[in-house]
């Protein structure tokens, strides 16, 4: 029994290490970034190296680019190939196109080690676009284009006219035929080939899967659900992606959301508000164990202001407001 509380006692100490060394990390890349704003390179590509330090010499692959980065245009080349040389060999990078454009890079393409980087990123590349179904990411590709494009103008409209003009309305109804369009193609995908992985049909196309579910109806949503958890699990879709599903149909289902990803607007008030939530203070914790950032950067672009304390008093109001 004492090893037992004390296996407990080191995991749950483990974990809270790990989430505050993730949050350390992600507070230094976010001042690294800063830096390479301020054209201030080399303090950026040390902060960078600071933050890969607090998770024992590990970073993304995107992180460690970037670092590669600034310290190429701070003119430290051998540090800037060490950082691609471990993703290309490690983290399988393969944004070829991009890398070869990238003028941050510019000050390392005399060097003679620039070519065999660019052979193995080129080699990534083929690799992961072998399997690539270039037809079906077409079709997911018009699909995604006609699932935004109308949700994206609808922002525009209703800030012109008003959330209860005809003109939203209509846009509505545009909104609505597209989704079921979409809906029949990507169920017909769904039904014959299961939850596609990136290695198929690409990130973009795996995108798309989960938006067209994501704007069906519940039966739809209810019956993909578990298909989508089994591709988080395989790696063929994105544990975010998963979350604003799960909090989608567990609010339709009259249960309280988990990951604060759904928005309501009170008519009365004018005002935006976070649809009930289940334990308000951990939400944060929630949110970073499948990929999210902060609740309260999320919720900004709504003018809304999180505090879990105010929020757990004016929860039944939200409730009623849901019912209604």
């Amino acid at each position: 029994m004492k090893n037992l509380i004390l296996f407990t006692f080191i995991s749950l100490f483990t974990n809270l290490t790990l989430a505050q060394d993730r949050e350390k990390y992600s507070h230094l890349i976010k001042d690294a970034e800063k830096l390479y704003d301020e054209k201030d390179f080399l303090n950026s590509a040390l902060k960078y190296s600071e933050a890969f330090k607090t998770l024992g010499n590990k970073g993304s692959s995107d992180d460690r680019y970037n670092a590669a980065c600034s310290w190429a245009l701070s003119n430290n080349i051998d540090s800037a190939f060490v950082q691609l040389y471990r993703i290309a060999r490690k983290g399988n990078f393969s944004a070829y196109d991009h890398i070869i454009s990238d003028e941050d890079l510019n000050s390392l393409h005399s060097d003679k080690r620039w070519n065999e980087v660019i052979s193995i990123i080129k080699s990534n590349k083929e690799i992961k676009e072998a399997k690539l179904d270039k037809n079906l990411i077409a079709i997911l590709d018009t699909i995604h284009q006609d699932d935004q494009k109308y949700r994206v103008e609808l922002q525009e409209i209703e800030s012109k006219y008003g959330r209860e003009s005809k003109e939203v309305k209509d846009q509505w109804e545009i909104i609505n035929k597209k989704d079921s369009i979409n809906l029949i193609k990507v169920k017909k995908i769904l039904d014959e080939r299961g939850w596609l992985g990136q290695d198929i049909i690409g990130g973009r196309g795996n995108v798309t899967l989960f938006l067209v579910i994501q704007h069906s109806d519940i039966e739809t949503q209810e019956k993909y659900l578990p298909m989508m958890r089994e591709a988080v699990k395989n790696g063929n879709a994105f544990p975010s992606s998963l979350a604003l599903l799960e909090d989608r149909v567990s609010l339709r289902k009259g249960r309280k959301q988990i990951y604060g990803s759904q928005i309501g607007y009170d008519e009365k008030t004018k005002s935006h508000y976070v649809l009930p939530l289940e334990d308000p203070d951990n939400v944060d914790k929630r949110r970073e164990s499948v990929g999210l950032g902060k609740l309260q950067d999320y919720v900004a672009q709504w003018n809304i202001s999180w505090n879990a304390e105010e929020y757990k008093k004016k929860l039944p109001e939200y409730e009623t407001l849901q019912n209604q």
